[in-house]
């Protein structure tokens, strides 16, 4: 096929919301140029996402733009329920400090988050932001180049890419492209959505409140100093504003009150039969929808752009068998559902339904918040283990593999930073002490170096992690999440055969100080 090479591109991204900006940004800090095709021409306005958790400020912190988000972001006490006259019946606390190095739970206005990743996008000579612009075709994939073709104020155009994101949103005419269907998990409500300022004293716990009352559910949650959202389920009838939130200000309250948005929603639960052809791949609400109240919606999406951005990069960088991007959908999907899902289930629990059997759940609801130790389980983090796979080995010690591995603060060359900072943006193996020839060998042949978590400088935390998984070394993928796991007493990993021909690495030593920071490699070299 004769492509004009004026228009070929490495990646084209539908979508230039969160979801697509923070996948270009990662692409880009590993050297992959990409076209971002986006309708709007600035950042939508009004604010729609409002809470993520640790591990999502972890991937913005990949993506060159945590400390921007720590600037706009507050974080939060975590949730509460409450009964039909807002007495408490539990509270699932989150940690100021969590697993991956930040508060358990922040929140933030969407807006500004965008501006943010707008801003760090323009610093960035790999990405290529048309704003305006109307997407008319993706595909179809075939073994060469996809085709992208777009419309904009001159007319007609197309691209060549070597693989597309679809990042456009529930209606994506990238899922309709690839021949994807929603698979219904059958939930869906309509709920009523207020966005106010005020400087007025709202009463509130510095969390998100969830009223669980099946005659008018609720969820409440201060944004920053003046912003505060308040969601209800939709029922007969016409409520003003000042009725449904009177709950919250004072009788006597005639102060300033802007309402910034209220609009109607139907919450949905649903999850796109397929996530890729070829290399077209959909993420975010593209490829899942999910109600919000255990606030995961974004944070799937980003989970989404953290886990296929590596394995494109280095596919198209470095080589690589392509089964390594059918590990995105085999991966993500049956992690977003599980998200879903849960969802769904608290959704139903915490607003009580519209059947029946409402009052029983209800009560059985607060029953098990009477139980010691449930509330603190059910705060831990909400993101499952991923499942068994080529790039997620399940062994002897199942309580590491699939999960993250901590983020504290390290010292490298002198330097504090944060573990992930100092890793870089490539593959690592931490070791409980000096490693053996084979480690050593095979971090030469992912372009590492085997690191001892006692040459790191921090509070002990990865020390702690690894004895109590049994573990004397871990190898950690790109996005944090542990691949294989040496056991106590071992002396090599299991699986390596199963995953080296995927990434096309070897066991013989070809370090490559490309893949890995100059701090880190001077303060491991022997």
């Amino acid at each position: 096929m004769n492509v004009d090479e004026a228009a070929r591109v490495p990646v084209v991204i539908v979508g230039a919301g969160p979801v697509g900006v923070t996948a270009a940004l990662l692409l880009a800090r590993r050297g992959v140029r990409s076209v971002v095709l986006e309708r709007h021409e600035d950042v939508y306005p009004l604010p729609r996402a409002v809470a993520n958790d640790d591990e999502i400020h972890r991937i913005l912190q990949a993506a060159g733009v945590g400390e921007e988000f720590t600037a706009i972001s507050r974080p939060a006490n975590g949730l509460r329920l409450l009964d039909a006259r807002h007495r408490v019946m539990a509270e699932f606390r989150r940690s100021r400090q969590g697993h991956h190095g930040y508060p358990q739970s922040s929140m933030f206005d969407q807006p500004e988050l965008e501006r943010v990743l707008r801003d760090a996008l323009a610093q960035r000579p790999e990405c290529d932001l048309r704003g305006g612009v109307e997407v008319t075709g993706v595909g179809p994939d075939t073994n060469g180049p996809v085709r992208v073709t777009y419309r904009d104020d001159h007319g007609e155009h197309e691209l060549w890419a070597d693989a597309v994101l679809g990042c456009d949103g529930a209606n994506s005419l990238t899922r309709e492209a690839i021949g994807g269907v929603w698979e219904d998990l059958h939930f869906e409500e309509k709920w009523t959505v207020i966005d106010a300022e005020t400087t007025g004293p709202v009463r509130c716990w510095e969390g998100v409140d969830q009223v669980c009352d099946p005659d008018r559910p609720g969820t409440f949650m201060r944004v920053n100093d003046t912003r505060y959202r308040w969601e209800f389920r939709l029922r007969d009838g016409r409520e003003t504003v000042r009725e449904l939130i009177a709950p919250w200000l004072p009788t006597s309250y005639d102060g300033d009150f802007e309402v910034v948005r209220e609009t109607q929603y139907t919450f949905r639960a649903r999850v796109a039969d397929r996530w890729r052809s070829g290399r077209v791949f959909l993420l975010g609400d593209a490829a899942h929808l999910t109600p919000p109240f255990i606030g995961q919606g974004l944070c799937a999406g980003l989970r989404d752009a953290y886990n296929l951005t590596w394995k494109l990069a280095r596919l198209l960088q470095q080589g690589g068998d392509e089964r390594l991007l059918a590990t995105y959908e085999s991966e993500r999907k049956p992690h977003a559902r599980h998200v879903v899902r849960l969802a769904v289930a608290l959704g139903w629990a915490m607003t009580g339904g519209q059947d029946g059997a409402a009052s029983i759940r209800r009560r059985a609801l607060a029953a098990a918040c009477r139980i010691p130790g449930l509330t603190e389980l059910a705060g831990r983090d909400l993101s499952p283990p991923l499942t068994a796979g080529p790039l997620v080995r399940r062994g002897v010690r199942r309580g590491l593999v699939g999960t993250h591995c901590p983020q504290p603060w390290v010292s490298v060359a002198g330097q504090r930073t944060r573990l992930d900072d100092a890793l870089g943006d490539s593959f690592a193996v931490l070791t409980a002490s000096e490693p053996g020839p084979a480690l050593t060998a095979l971090a030469h042949g992912l372009g590492v170096r085997a690191v001892p978590v006692t040459d790191l400088g921090d509070d002990g935390t990865l020390a702690a992690w690894l004895r109590a998984g049994r573990a004397d070394a871990v190898l950690v993928r790109p996005d944090r999440v542990v691949m294989d796991v040496v056991p106590s007493g071992g002396r090599d990993f299991t699986s390596t055969a199963a995953w080296a021909s995927l990434l096309h690495t070897t066991r013989s030593p070809v370090p490559s100080a490309r893949t890995a920071p100059k701090s880190l490699l001077r303060s491991t070299t022997r």
